[in-house]
């Protein structure tokens, strides 16, 4: 079959780093690309070369059996070339068609606005695409799903051979995730090209027919999805095998966390304990309420009745300021909202949550502050040119990294990471592993809530599943399985 788009021995330079070298990437008509390879292999600044915010050094641009260069991202759309971002580029106070329409308005011969007709174009795309969304809405009111099939509209209404789709899963639930490959394949019905990015290698099987996979800036291989499993990809995307994907110690604690019946608006009657040097995985479907217990524990919501104790004391946590002050910390599964101020830089994040350690008198010790940071910069391995990077500028992986160095140094007894490696590398996956284990060993408790199923089974010693705010089943490392847990997961209970 012949590439709608071949891009050729592709080399790109910044001072002192080689971003691409030699790299090749080929986009069929009707066929999703999968572009895979760790936080920076050169994806992103092969798909900025492509929509026209980088210029390459080297190497050639063949669409639609031409050989193009690409100036601007005006012209890379022009050219039919849509790009869809992780973060979407869309105006919440406006309405739908006026964001489809943006920069390119139809008016008439006097100037003024049609209206009527953006409207009607707008609202033949969505319905090609089985879409119900009333072009009159204000975006803002959208779902993030709903957003990014108005991106695709909007991609469409340029008659775009070519779709760039960059993590569009990341912020999706499941369900919202099964609508968007349903607009995919229709996508590929209309002979379009799709270039689909993601760390969520469960999902190339199931959207994708071929995969390029890049290393450290170089091209390793394309392959049909038929013809690969994870396994072959993994190690394509690390240059090793990961025998062990998900490093595993065992630690010896005593009881560190307990929690009697615990009950509010989102949780019912939850019991269970966690020991010192022990990891706890919570398990369940989108709206279980796993976070709402999290949330609970670290007095962001209101406990109703039940009682948690953390080392034996009895605890009356109003706040999350009061569970802090006694130990217990949570790393949200909202990083860039919730968990750090990305404009800030390493230093002033790592900090922040335990300023009062460098007050000095009346004002902050700028060398303990930058001494602390600097050691859990080393210690755990965070990747960052200096410690006044801002956070913003940090590949997903060492942003994660930063927001467990804030928490640590809190010196907390019990942990609690939501979605822990959301959106984060296969290698840089390992890493937050193994720190996990060093966490176990200084013989803190750990509590993790995760949507992926083979993290929980491969990193925690026992499970708690959980659905509609209850506690379903509580597992062993050893008993559990997948199959087991969707069981607990699915199953009816009298209430």
């Amino acid at each position: 079959m012949e590439a709608v788009l071949k891009m050729q021995n592709i080399s790109k330079s910044f001072p002192g780093v080689k971003a691409l070298d030699d790299v090749h990437l080929n986009v069929y008509a009707g066929e999703v690309m999968a572009l895979l390879g760790e936080n920076g292999a050169g994806k992103s600044t092969l798909m900025k070369i492509l929509s026209g915010v980088y210029k390459k050094d080297a190497g050639s641009i063949i669409y639609k059996g031409q050989e193009i260069e690409v100036s601007s991202p005006a012209e890379s759309t022009r050219m039919g070339i849509a790009i869809i971002h992780q973060e979407l580029n869309l105006i919440d106070h406006m309405k739908v068609y006026e964001n489809v329409y943006l920069g390119r308005e139809i008016t008439n011969s006097l100037g003024i606005l049609n209206k009527s007709e953006m409207i009607k174009n707008t609202k033949r795309v969505l319905d090609k695409l089985n879409i119900d969304i009333d072009p009159n809405d204000k975006v803002g009111s959208l779902s993030i799903a709903q957003q990014q099939m108005v991106e695709i509209a909007k991609a469409l209404l340029v008659d775009a051979n070519i779709i760039i789709l960059d993590e569009p899963t990341d912020t999706l639930t499941d369900k919202e995730a099964d609508i968007l490959f349903s607009i995919v394949n229709e996508l590929k019905e209309q002979k379009i090209g799709i270039v689909f990015i993601s760390h969520k290698l469960d999902e190339i099987f199931k959207i994708c027919d071929r995969v390029t996979i890049l290393r450290d800036g170089k091209f390793i291989d394309e392959r049909l999805v038929s013809e690969i499993d994870e396994d072959l990809i993994i190690k394509m995307m690390v240059g090793r095998d990961l025998e062990e994907q998900y490093p595993h110690v065992d630690v010896e604690g005593k009881e560190m966390l307990r929690l009697e019946n615990l009950k509010n608006k989102y949780i019912d009657d939850v019991s269970f304990t966690i020991n010192s040097g022990e990891i706890v995985g919570i398990s369940g479907l989108v709206g279980a309420g796993r976070t709402e217990l999290a949330k609970t524990i670290y007095g962001a919501y209101k406990l109703d009745s039940g009682s948690i104790y953390l080392d034996g004391e009895s605890l009356n946590i109003k706040s999350p300021k009061d569970a802090l002050n006694k130990g217990i910390v949570y790393v949200s599964e909202d990083r860039k909202g919730e968990s750090l101020i990305i404009s800030m830089g390493v230093t002033e994040n790592i900090t922040l949550s335990a300023l009062n350690k460098f007050i000095k008198k009346i004002a902050i010790s700028n060398s303990k502050e930058k001494k602390a940071a600097k050691d859990y910069v080393e210690r755990i391995r965070i990747k960052t040119p200096n410690l006044k990077q801002k956070v913003k500028n940090l590949s997903g992986g060492n942003q994660q990294k930063v927001a467990i160095a804030k928490s640590l140094l809190t010196e907390p007894k019990l942990l609690i990471l939501d979605e822990p490696t959301r959106g984060i590398d296969v290698g840089a996956r390992r890493e937050i592993y193994e720190i996990l284990n060093d966490i176990k060993k200084e013989n803190k408790a750990i509590m993790i809530i995760s949507s992926d199923m083979q993290e929980v089974l491969g990193v925690c010693d026992r499970i708690i599943v959980m659905n509609d705010g209850r506690k379903k089943a509580e597992l062993t490392r050893e008993e559990a399985s997948q199959e087991k847990i969707m069981s607990y997961i699915m199953k009816e209970e009298d209430r």
